[in-house]
């Protein structure tokens, strides 16, 4: 039951269901995230640590950047039940349409540059 709890926790707030949905486009650095959700790094940091021990997403390693990205079935139990629901309930929503644009146009190489 904990996981379960922990799961609806994390999708109580609306940056974290803003990333899963971004994650759903492409994986995306931190840098990347912060650019779209204008929120400060270490928020987003935070937010993404919260869905990482939930395990709806999973970090991989890439050079200088770290990939977020969504977990495949496989990693994660809840992922196939959760987000066809989340699809159906935020299907026209304007904020998560606007992150799916920003989401291709982000370009990390122009963002992280002064890193």
């Amino acid at each position: 039951m904990r996981q379960v709890s922990n799961i609806y926790k994390a999708l109580s707030d609306q940056s974290r269901v803003r990333i899963l949905f971004m994650l759903k486009e492409k994986p995306l650095c931190v840098c990347e995230m912060v650019d779209i959700l204008k929120l400060a790094n270490s928020t987003v940091s935070k937010h993404l640590s919260i869905l990482r021990n939930t395990n709806l997403i999973i970090d991989q390693k890439d050079g200088r950047w770290v990939n977020y990205r969504l977990a495949t079935s496989t990693e994660s139990e809840h992922i196939n039940t959760i987000l066809p629901q989340l699809d159906n309930w935020l299907t026209d929503d304007v904020t998560i349409k606007q992150d799916r644009e920003a989401v291709k146009a982000v370009d990390r190489t122009i963002i992280c540059a002064s890193d």
